[in-house]
């Protein structure tokens, strides 16, 4: 990703509820592969790999700037058709 300059920084929980730090970067675009690009922020953290890759993993707000869904029954992503314009009552 090159040289980004780090926002700020942040305490994080892991699903382990493990407290650590992470480094908030950006801004950098984001193309999930088959959806539109956006302009957001990452987050690096210490990870340990799996397999010898590194899993990214994407929050809720980058997955609903990129017109996508994830679909639970076959796990994977879809896109959405419609951005949700609705308010909350």
């Amino acid at each position: 990703l090159g040289d980004l300059p780090v926002i700020r920084t942040e305490q994080l929980e892991t699903a382990g509820q493990r407290v650590i730090t992470g480094q908030v970067c950006g801004p950098v675009t984001i193309q999930i592969e088959g959806f539109r690009p956006i302009v957001s922020e990452v987050i690096f953290m210490e990870m340990e790999p799996r397999d010898g890759r590194y899993d990214p993993l994407l929050g809720y707000l980058a997955l609903e700037q990129s017109s996508a869904a994830v679909d639970m029954v076959r796990h994977r992503l879809v896109a959405v058709r419609y951005v949700d314009a609705k308010r909350a009552a």
